[in-house]
């Protein structure tokens, strides 16, 4: 199920502590580092904040339980950080490196679920990452995102291996808007009703300067009813 290259990765500290947003990716990795290693010797660790969608500790919480995991739930410190909240292009370094800072100071080896795949984008986040000496266990396999996706599934992590991709809620802030705590709630809840009514599907909640603006991928509008897909259309709540 692991390939050999991932299970050497994830044995090799000899303690780790693993970042787990709630996303398919370090979820996933957690539920590796399960099978890979002792048990007593793996900690996940989740960062609760205005950032992170209500729902991904919530799906954290269940995998810490399925596996046995134990969990701690850490405060970053990223919004006591002004240049965090200032929002500049490489707020995510500000971010990261906030979280990685505070996972460092655990005493144990930190693991992100980078894959393959994210390295080609623009991640001001994987400087912050390598400034902490944070471990890559996907990378050192050669794993891309579909490779994650297939081995969630391989491990019976049912709905979480077809999570969309979603970054992190401060995300949704246009560069240069101030982040804010109550915007960032606004979002999740815009998000997660658009979502309890469409289903598990991409989509984005933006806050740009004139206001807000949602993005839904046109194949998804596509497949929706006039009365469900009209009144996102014309900005309608219930």
């Amino acid at each position: 199920m692991l390939s050999d290259a991932l299970r050497t990765a994830l044995a090799a500290p000899q303690r780790l502590v693993i970042a787990v947003s709630g996303g398919v990716d370090s979820l996933t990795l957690a539920a590796a580092a399960a099978a890979a290693r002792p048990k007593d010797t793996t900690i996940l660790c989740h960062a609760q904040s205005p950032a992170v969608p209500a729902q991904a500790f919530a799906r954290v919480e269940e995998l810490a339980g399925r596996t046995g995991l134990g969990l701690r739930v850490v405060d970053a410190g990223e919004f006591a950080d002004p240049a965090y909240r200032a929002n500049p292009v490489n707020r995510c370094f500000f971010c990261k490196s906030n979280l990685y800072g505070t996972l460092s100071r655990m005493g144990a080896c930190v693991a992100s679920g980078t894959n393959l795949d994210d390295l080609g984008d623009y991640r001001p986040g994987l400087t912050a990452a390598s400034n902490h000496n944070v471990l890559h266990p996907f990378v050192a396999a050669a794993m891309g995102k579909a490779d994650v996706r297939a081995l969630a599934r391989a491990l019976g992590l049912g709905a979480v291996a077809e999570l969309p991709s979603s970054p992190c809620l401060a995300s949704r802030v246009r560069t240069g808007i101030p982040i804010e705590a109550e915007a960032l709630g606004r979002i999740d809840r815009i998000e997660t009703a658009l979502r309890d009514r469409l289903g598990n599907v991409a989509l984005r909640c933006r806050q740009e300067e004139a206001g807000l603006a949602i993005e839904i991928e046109a194949e998804t509008l596509d497949r929706l009813s006039p009365p469900t897909a009209n009144p996102i259309l014309e900005g309608k709540r219930d």
